[in-house]
């Protein structure tokens, strides 16, 4: 067998360049790059092998920069969801800090199930040098290093201790980044001296390499007894998670629903099912859902679940469904979502395969006209609410929902507006008008703050026009990748709502019966050793980004605000480079409520009236909540 002569970490770089997703007819290098910052660990391994395929061919294995190692992470992420999981990057950091700065990003990525690959550098092998520079020593365990922390973060995890390990170790990461159920981050940890240590590499190992995307179909009798229970439904509801986005299955849910009338309502991830005026769509679920959507929950008899994980926000914590005899059918290409809720026939399948064929069992179903009367009613009593809301009410502090509607009237159909963490996501999934299917990307399993930036970034990379909102708090997480997008040229627009401190804990706060507390961004009250009766910090963020070379454009506390805001987006669109557009707004003016509710538990007993009263009110909603163990027996009759 033919071989090479080449460092284990030549050999990894050159593997990746070879690798290729195939879904049915369309096929793509499944790694598409390297995102690196190099230190002692990395910088004579993965850097070096880099750097020689940058001089002999750079169109082999591209590298990005990045100014932080959870960024580079998350641009990942981002770059894979819009992708639909069939493409991502590989992200190499050094020993110690380099390596812990990406687990925040490698959790995110794996409760996402979104592919990434990390090879986070590592302690010597041959311990030569114990301790290294930024090693972490247990006197219990000498084999333990910071990268073990990856384990509880990661769908997939090996350390290569000798050469000849990385060819197992390899195969086995490319398996799982491109499983449609078991993705996530896959972690590879690379000791610093193995990294330059050679090796005779096969030239089959380095050779073109196919990994088929499975999109299994459900059993036959199953399908039957999920299209029988459908077909008794009286009140039945979709809940659209997404797997619908990760199995491209929009037009399959389209002609179901159209056939069926069965409405939909949509998790986070599931936003982009269908398009906002679809006359099945009732917008989002659970506990940032809206009215349409959460009556509809609240009398299904059957929840088709497809592609959800059930978080607990898509469940309004387990409130949302009070029907005594709610039936689940969970359609899930992972076992662990299809069987959650003890599911009546949970379907382990992919969602295209398996709604193109219920739409043929069930060709003769339609819900009553009873039904589709009251939720096409409720779905226009919202869609009021939405638009009353809409309406610019000329304050020099507008509303965060006055200007959600004027970024998105000025963007075009196929923009992706991208968000994480605050106040925003739970406004954006029940006031954002989605009109294609990857035009609404909020990352929403983890809630990352610091996510957003670096996500426009992945997301710009995939070819999309990304429409980053994001709060002051969240901002100051994570800035820096705006370097990034000056450097290379991304277009990004970036909408920076400040509101001087954290406005979605500080709303929760309040209800909570904690007024606030920890909130604001003011000085210190040196008296009350708090930060609640100061004033306002003279922090300049439009000054803080213009600083980091992007084209900004600061709105003005004027009456005008958000016209002048809706033109401001208009002139970052036509802009050949990123743009950051600042204004300020008032945190506390909410969006329209959704009749949705969330666990947070409040304290029984306390000194505090506010708390107090907010246990009382705490008692009646936890009253609510359900196991919702389903009902694991047909009813054939």
């Amino acid at each position: 067998m033919a071989t090479r002569r080449m460092t284990v970490s030549q050999a990894i770089v050159e593997f990746l360049s070879h690798q290729y997703t195939v879904d049915g007819d369309h096929r793509e290098r499944t790694i598409q790059g390297v995102f690196g910052i190099f230190g002692h660990g990395n910088v004579a391994g993965i850097g070096q092998a880099l750097k020689q395929l940058s001089v002999e061919d750079p169109s082999v294995m591209p590298y990005f920069q990045a100014r932080n190692e959870q960024a580079m992470v998350h641009e990942s992420t981002a770059f894979a969801r819009m992708k639909r999981r069939r493409a991502t990057f590989a992200c190499t950091a050094s020993v110690g800090p380099g390596a812990t700065n990406m687990l925040t990003g490698a959790a995110v990525a794996t409760t996402n199930r979104l592919p990434v690959l990390l090879l986070p550098s590592d302690t010597f092998a041959n311990r030569s040098s114990d301790p290294v520079l930024q090693q972490l020593e247990m006197p219990h365990d000498a084999t333990l290093s910071v990268n073990d922390a990856f384990k509880p973060l990661s769908r997939f995890f090996d350390r290569v201790q000798r050469p000849e390990q990385v060819f197992s170790a390899l195969l086995s990461a490319m398996r799982v980044l491109t499983d449609p159920s078991e993705t996530g981050a896959v972690t590879i940890a690379l000791p610093e001296d193995v990294q330059a240590e050679v090796i005779d590499v096969p030239e089959e190992f380095l050779a073109d390499r196919e990994w088929h995307i499975r999109r299994p179909r459900a059993e036959a009798a199953l399908l039957a007894s999920v299209a029988r229970v459908i077909a008794g439904a009286k009140n039945p509801l979709i809940i659209a998670g997404g797997g619908v986005i990760y199995s491209d299955a929009h037009d399959a849910l389209q002609k179901f629903v159209e056939q069926t009338k069965i409405p939909v309502g949509t998790s986070q991830a599931g936003v982009g099912s269908l398009n906002w005026d679809h006359p099945q769509l009732l917008g989002s679920v659970g506990a940032t859902g809206t009215t349409a959507a959460n009556r509809a929950a609240h009398d299904a008899d059957v929840v088709i679940g497809i592609g959800t994980r059930y978080s607990d926000f898509t469940t309004s914590s387990r409130t949302a469904f009070q029907n005594p005899d709610v039936r689940f059918i969970n359609i899930n290409i992972a076992s662990f979502d299809a069987y959650k809720h003890g599911s009546a026939l949970p379907v382990v399948a992919d969602a295209r395969e398996t709604l193109t064929e219920l739409t043929q069992l069930l060709s003769g179903f339609s819900t009553s006209p009873e039904y589709q009367k009251k939720y096409t009613s409720d779905k226009a009593e919202w869609d009021a609410v939405v638009d009353a809301a809409f309406v610019d009410q000329k304050l020099a502090l507008p509303s965060q929902t006055e200007i959600i509607h004027a970024v998105q009237s000025a963007t075009d159909t196929t923009d992706t507006v991208i968000c994480a963490a605050g106040s925003l996501p739970g406004d954006l999934h029940k006031l954002w008008r989605v009109r294609s299917p990857l035009g609404y990307h909020v990352e929403y399993a983890f809630s990352c703050m610091g996510y957003e930036i670096a996500a426009g970034l992945g997301a710009a990379r995939a070819g999309a026009t990304p429409i980053v909102m994001v709060g002051d708090g969240s901002y100051l997480m994570m800035h820096t990748e705006i370097v990034s997008a000056v450097a290379e040229g991304l277009k990004v627009i970036i909408v920076l709502i400040q509101n001087h401190g954290f406005a979605s804990i500080g709303h929760l706060s309040e209800d909570i019966g904690s007024q606030r507390f920890g909130t604001q961004y003011r000085f210190k009250d040196q008296v009350g050793n708090n930060f609640e009766n100061g004033e306002k910090l003279p922090v300049d963020l439009a000054a803080n980004a213009a600083s980091l070379g992007i084209n900004v454009i600061d709105i003005k506390q004027t009456v005008s605000a958000i016209a002048d805001l809706h033109e401001a987006v208009k002139t970052a669109k036509k802009a050949a480079t990123s743009t950051l557009i600042h204004i300020n707004s008032d945190p506390l003016l909410y969006s329209p409520g959704g009749e949705g509710w969330w666990d947070v538990p409040i304290a029984p007993v306390s000194n505090l009236k506010s708390t107090q009263d907010a246990y009382a009110q705490y008692k009646t909603e936890i009253a609510q909540q359900r196991p919702l163990l389903g009902n694991g027996v047909e009813d054939k009759k």
